[in-house]
C-alpha cells in the first residue's frame, strides 16, 4: 500500500529486501520499478544496493522503512548518499525514551518523573524508588512495543530487576502512571507542520495486554480534542519531524498524581516515528474515510495533501482474539452479525501475536456504544 501510493504520485520506488523476488506478492511486484535482494543485517550489502541504483537511477530522493527496527540504519544510509530526512546526527532523540522527554518538555507537555540505568549505575534506583515510591515501570531505553519491560511492584522485585536487568542494555525506569493510553498519529510534512492526525484510545495498554495474555482491542475516533491536537502539533514541532508518519502516545490521568498534574491532563508518553504498529493505517482509513498511504505519498510529493478529509467519520475498533483461549461466540457467527460493519479480519503474523493476539476483526460504527458492544461479542468468553 506505501508503494502503490508512491507509485501513484509519479516515484520510481525501488525496492531493497531480504526476500527472494519471487515471494513478493504480485500487488508489490506490479508498484516496484526494481527489486534487489541482500542482507538486510549487513550494512555494506545494501549501501551496494543503493549505490546500484544511484548509478542507474541517478540521485535518491527519499529512503524509508516505515520500521523502527532500521531507524539508524535508515538514517545511516542516508547520511552516505545525501537523502532528504533523517540523519544519524538526529537519531538518540527519536530512538532514546529518555531523550524523547527533552523534547517532550520543550513542547511544553509534562513527563512522569524517570531515571536512567546503566550497567554502572544500577543501584541508583533504590534512592529513586524511595522518591516516587511504588510502582514504577522500567523498559529498554531504546525499544519497540512492550517487549523488555517490567513493572516493578515492591522492594523485592526491585532487587531481583537490578540482578537481572541484561548486560548491556540501557533501561528508562519511571514513576508508574495511572490512566488510559491514547495516541495522536499522522503524517507531517517538511516544516513540521501536522497535514493529517488522528486519535487512538488504548483501554488496555499494549504492556498489559503482553503481560496477562489478554485480548487487544483498541480504535480510532473519529475526531481529536483540540487539547490533544494543539499539544500533538506541538510535538510535531519539537521534535522537528519532517515528512513522516508520526505515533506520539500520551497518558489521559484517570486520577490526580501528585507533582505531575490532575485528573484527565495529558502526559507525555513515547513517540514514535512511525506509522502506528500492526494494520493500524488500515483501522484509520476506515475511522476517517481517507486513505492514509496516500496522504503520506503527498507528504513526500507535494508537501501536502490532496485527499479530501471531510467524508463521513466513525468509530473503527480492532478486536483480537487469542488461539489458546476458548470464546462463545464462533468466527462464523462474528461475521454474520456484523457483516455490515466488518471492514477486514484476519490472522496477525506470528511476530505480532504476543502484542495484538492472532485473530482479528476491524470494524466501524456510528457510535461508541455499538463498537463497544461489538467488542464484547467478539471477546466473550465461553462458559
Amino acid at each position: 500500500m506505501f508503494v502503490r501510493a508512491l507509485k501513484e504520485n509519479g516515484f520510481n520506488v525501488l525496492g531493497v529486501g531480504d526476500a527472494s523476488y519471487d515471494e513478493l506478492r504480485y500487488e508489490l511486484k506490479q508498484n516496484l520499478t526494481e527489486y534487489y535482494r541482500c542482507n538486510l543485517e549487513n550494512f555494506n550489502e545494501v549501501y551496494q544496493a543503493l549505490a546500484f541504483f544511484s548509478a542507474k537511477y541517478g540521485p535518491i530522493e527519499y529512503l524509508e522503512s516505515n520500521n523502527e527496527y532500521w531507524l539508524r540504519q535508515d538514517a545511516r544510509l542516508r547520511d552516505a548518499f545525501n537523502i532528504n530526512g533523517m540523519r544519524l546526527s538526529d537519531i538518540d532523540r527519536y530512538q532514546r525514551k529518555s531523550k524523547m522527554k527533552e523534547c517532550f518538555l520543550k513542547a511544553g507537555v509534562k513527563v512522569a518523573k524517570f531515571i536512567v540505568i546503566t550497567d554502572d549505575n544500577k543501584k541508583e534506583i533504590n534512592a529513586f524508588s524511595k522518591e516516587v515510591g511504588y510502582p514504577l515501570f522500567a523498559k529498554p531505553d531504546i525499544g519497540v512495543g512492550a517487549h523488555g519491560s517490567y513493572k516493578i511492584n515492591n522492594n523485592a522485585e526491585l532487587q531481583n530487576f537490578i540482578k537481572t536487568k541484561p548486560q548491556g542494555v540501557d533501561y528508562i525506569v519511571e514513576q508508574y502512571v495511572h490512566g488510559e493510553i491514547i495516541s495522536y498519529d499522522g503524517v507531517s510534512n517538511s516544516k513540521a507542520e501536522v497535514i493529517f492526525a488522528d486519535n487512538e484510545h488504548f483501554p488496555p495498554s499494549i504492556s498489559e495486554i503482553v503481560h496477562t495474555n489478554g485480548d487487544m482491542f483498541y480504535y480510532c475516533a473519529p475526531s481529536i480534542p483540540k487539547e490533544l491536537d494543539k499539544i500533538g502539533r506541538n510535538v510535531v514541532k519539537a521534535f522537528s519531524i519532517q515528512n513522516r508518519f508520526f505515533h506520539i502516545e500520551f497518558f489521559k490521568l484517570d486520577s490526580d498524581i501528585a507533582g505531575l498534574g490532575k485528573k484527565n491532563d495529558i502526559v507525555a508518553l513515547e513517540a514514535n516515528l512511525r506509522a502506528p504498529g500492526g494494520y493500524t493505517p488500515d483501522l484509520i482509513n476506515y475511522a476517517r474515510s481517507v486513505n492514509i498511504y496516500k496522504i503520506w505519498a503527498d507528504s513526500l510529493a507535494f508537501d501536502r495533501t490532496y485527499e479530501y478529509l471531510e467524508h463521513q467519520k466513525y468509530y473503527a475498533g480492532c478486536a483480537s482474539r487469542r488461539d489458546n483461549k476458548n470464546y462463545y461466540y464462533s468466527h462464523n457467527q462474528i461475521l454474520e452479525k456484523y457483516h455490515n460493519n466488518i471492514c477486514k479480519e484476519g490472522r496477525y503474523p506470528y511476530i505480532l501475536s504476543d502484542d495484538l493476539g492472532d485473530t482479528y476483526y476491524m470494524a466501524k460504527f456510528l457510535t461508541k456504544a455499538e463498537m463497544l458492544k461489538f467488542r464484547d461479542y467478539v471477546q466473550k468468553p465461553a462458559k
